[in-house]
């Protein structure tokens, strides 16, 4: 019974918010952002040409969009979709990856993620 509480108690202590960044219009902010996002998208092995025109279509889209805190799905031509947030956590802004799926196989890690950037330059805001 105690080890059934003590891992709800972690369970429930890990809680992760999903914020919203709020200066993405900002030129310094918008470079930063794409800068994380095709860094990320380079390392899940797409091609820097394709993982740069992704990181930009997804600021200006984010951008023009103000859905508030949510994850955001990034789709990309080699038929591979991406599914991201982004945390406020200790005063700084993160980019996290969460979720992949392309076809019929999918990988989700919302524990340690699969992949996490800083995103310098940039104000969040979790809503509360």
């Amino acid at each position: 019974m105690i080890s059934r509480l003590l891992a709800i108690v972690v369970l429930l202590s890990g809680c992760t918010h999903v914020a919203s960044v709020t200066n993405l219009s900002d030129p310094a902010c918008a470079a930063t952002f794409e800068e994380s996002l095709s860094s990320i998208l380079i390392e899940q092995k797409e091609t820097p040409d394709v993982a740069v025109d992704l990181a930009r279509q997804t600021q200006r889209i984010l951008t023009s969009r103000q859905r508030g805190p949510r994850p955001f799905l990034v789709a990309s031509p080699s038929g591979t979709d991406y599914t991201f947030f982004v945390q406020w956590k200790h005063e700084r802004c993160l980019l996290r990856l969460y979720g992949r799926q392309k076809g019929f196989t999918s990988y989700t890690n919302n524990l340690t993620f699969i992949a996490t950037r800083e995103i310098p330059g940039c104000a969040c805001s979790d809503g509360e």
